[in-house]
């Protein structure tokens, strides 16, 4: 069982936090070009954007998201979530979101590797995650299922969510880039797996793909840290979506792959003079992951919209009075939720 995702059914997301992006939008041109893009804008940015010639795009600036974000003050799109505006205003059924400081990598044979098609692959195949296969991904070309793999299973579920990896600069906190600052990931293991059902996994919004009209309103904007600035290492916002788009799968029994398509990451952002922004959200992780691993949603939450409102209010109920940072989380979350349908709503993309 597969199945077919065309050209057409794809946004390309690219969150821009400076401002040349033509060696970037070179280097990805052979798989871009394909397909719609929408470049967004930091709106801290000032410069700005250079974008080259030849592609099918929408570029969406400080205006457009004061346009349709309102009077809201709990949903924050600066720095890496400028990338969550392009999930919100996008009307194709699947997004596939890459950051700006990364370009194609090579597999072990030194071929280039082609990000977008294999995100493509893990969606348009089923997922396995009530039963683990010991050669990983058994639609994968070449792969079966192992003996002793129940039939009754085989069928799979839905791929709702692709988390792709990379090369060179590994996903580090701050502390464990400090103490280990020369090291690189240069392992390409040519693999896919499905994450187990009930195990969380720490997403990266670097580079994945997901079907949007299905889970698109759990990959949010919510967690912010005091003081948090423009570097990954001191953001715990996309490790708050990856959890929570992970329950919601979850619950709605879909499933989420991580491993292949790699890409190669470049060096950004000064790990010691991040230890001081990011240790705060070190400390909260020891109480975010317990409240993931023990949320349970009711039967009657049936879509993202509905999962995400429920885990809302137990953010509210169990974890706001332990700190504002968790209060604030649950309120944009709420917000969010609103956003997607009001944005959904309109006939078209918002344009200012």
């Amino acid at each position: 069982m597969s199945l077919a995702i065309k050209d057409d059914e794809i946004d390309v997301v690219i969150g821009a936090l400076r401002s040349d992006l033509t060696s970037f939008m070179n280097e990805w041109r052979p798989m871009f070009s394909r397909f719609h893009l929408i470049i967004v804008k930091d709106p801290d940015l000032k410069e700005e954007l250079k974008i080259p010639e030849g592609f099918n795009l929408d570029v969406y600036k400080k205006p457009d998201i004061d346009q349709v974000v309102g009077s809201s003050t709990a949903i924050i799109f600066s720095g890496y979530s400028c990338r969550y505006f392009g999930y919100l205003v996008s009307r194709k059924k699947y997004i596939i979101s890459m950051d700006d400081d990364c370009l194609p990598a090579r597999d072990n044979k030194g071929f280039l590797v082609d990000a977008v098609a294999q995100h493509i692959t893990n969606l348009a195949t089923p997922a396995t995650p009530f039963f683990f296969n010991t050669l990983y991904d058994p639609f994968s070309e070449g792969v079966d299922f192992v003996r002793g793999y129940p039939f009754s299973l085989r069928s799979g579920v839905k791929c709702a969510f692709s988390c792709g990896l990379w090369l060179n600069l590994a996903d580090h906190d701050a502390p464990t880039q400090a103490l280990k600052p020369g090291q690189r990931n240069s392992r390409y293991v040519d693999a896919v797996i499905t994450v187990p059902v009930r195990a969380l996994v720490p997403v990266s919004g670097i580079n994945i793909a997901f079907d949007r009209e299905v889970v698109g309103p759990a990959l949010l904007p919510a967690l912010r840290l005091a003081g948090e600035g423009k570097f990954r290492w001191e953001t715990m916002e996309d490790i708050w979506s990856g959890m929570c788009v992970k329950v919601v799968c979850d619950h709605l029994g879909l499933g989420v792959k991580t491993g292949l398509p790699y890409v190669w990451r470049n060096d950004r952002g000064d790990a010691i003079a991040s230890l001081k922004k990011e240790w705060e959200g070190v400390k909260l992780m020891e109480e975010v992951v317990p409240f993931f691993q023990s949320v349970r949603l009711p039967r009657e939450a049936t879509t993202a919209e509905d999962c995400v409102f429920e885990v809302a209010n137990a953010v509210k109920e169990q974890l706001g009075s332990r700190d504002p940072m968790f209060a604030r989380a649950a309120t944009a979350m709420l917000d969010w939720v609103k956003l997607w349908k009001s944005v959904g709503s309109s006939s078209s993309s918002p344009r200012v």
